[in-house]
């Protein structure tokens, strides 16, 4: 079985008309629910963090801008990152959910998780809330099991957009290689994760880049994200691979787009899958990034869980 983290609470980060919206989960849930998916799962549970305890990578300043938004009722992060009264308490429950699932996947619940939360995490830095993203996620899930003892991390992101916040918590630390594979240039956001970006000091040599152009075929796509991940599942010998699974490379998502149908999401799932195997007895925890077209979003969660029960 696959632990699935779930729960209503994801939904109160309230941001209007905004493309990360309550209805992603929604419409998840529904497509989860009518097929049978989620019945197949063991449901998780979860504690969330403390404020405290995101500063074991976030700066102070992080949470007590949340707060401060928060306070007034809601308001903008930056030009792309709206809050409103609740996401604070959201955004803590995300970051918890997906510490537990590392914990139940390291004692042995399961092997592998999916934790459907809100908001995204991946572009959240070490000093900034930005691009939708208030805490990172798969970042302190990372530095998780590192506290647990383990001392080789993968991290691989599929999200469209470059995980440029999960790159620089980590781009120094040669206990978690990062694998991005995202679509560049022409202004893309965030603008960073080009394929010189390796790391820093003692992590130099820990960061691969993907940078892909629009319009990229989707062999040439996969073939791509093949050859990086196995040069970081080589370098890395990874005791637990961390994913940040966002659907918005599909070809119908209205902000991002790489051509990607529902069924290279099951590949690159197994893909992961596979090199979780050869490495890492299986161990892998999956968390929700992008994804903004509704339908494509719901089936491709869908097929990545599927997968990921299959495993």
């Amino acid at each position: 079985m696959t632990l699935l983290i779930r729960d209503p609470l994801f939904l109160e980060h309230d941001t209007g008309r905004h493309p990360e919206c309550p209805q992603r989960l929604l419409a998840i849930d529904e497509v989860l629910n009518s097929t049978g998916l989620a019945a197949r799962c063991r449901s998780g549970t979860f504690k969330p963090l403390t404020e405290e305890e995101t500063t074991v990578l976030h700066s102070p300043i992080v949470a007590k801008r949340i707060y401060q938004a928060c306070a007034r009722g809601g308001g903008y992060l930056d030009a792309d990152t709206p809050v409103s009264s609740r996401s604070l308490q959201v955004a803590l429950a995300a970051a918890g959910a997906a510490c537990s699932a590392v914990d139940a996947v390291l004692d042995g619940v399961e092997r592998n998780a999916l934790c459907l939360v809100r908001p995204p995490g991946h572009h959240a830095t070490p000093t900034r809330s930005m691009g939708f993203c208030l805490f990172n996620n798969v970042a302190l899930a990372a530095q998780r099991a590192l506290s647990r003892g383990l001392t080789r991390i993968l991290l691989v992101d599929w999200d469209v957009h470059h995980g440029n916040g999960t790159q620089d918590l980590f781009y120094a630390d040669p206990r978690v290689t990062f694998f991005s594979i995202h679509r560049f240039g022409q202004g893309f956001y965030p603008g960073t994760g080009d394929q010189d970006e390796t790391g820093t000091g003692p992590g130099l040599g820990t960061t691969f880049n993907a940078p892909l152009p629009y319009g990229t075929a989707v062999p040439d796509y996969h073939a791509a994200f093949r050859h990086f991940l196995y040069r970081a599942a080589d370098l890395c010998k990874p005791e637990l691979v961390v994913v940040s699974a966002g659907f918005d490379a599909h070809y119908s998502d209205p902000i991002g787009s790489l051509g990607l149908d529902i069924g290279d999401f099951v590949t690159l799932t197994q893909e992961v899958l596979e090199v979780a195997r050869t490495h890492a007895n299986g161990r892998l925890v999956s968390c929700l990034e992008g994804g903004y077209n509704l339908q494509a979003l719901a089936q491709g969660v869908a097929a990545h869980l599927e997968a990921l029960l299959s495993a």
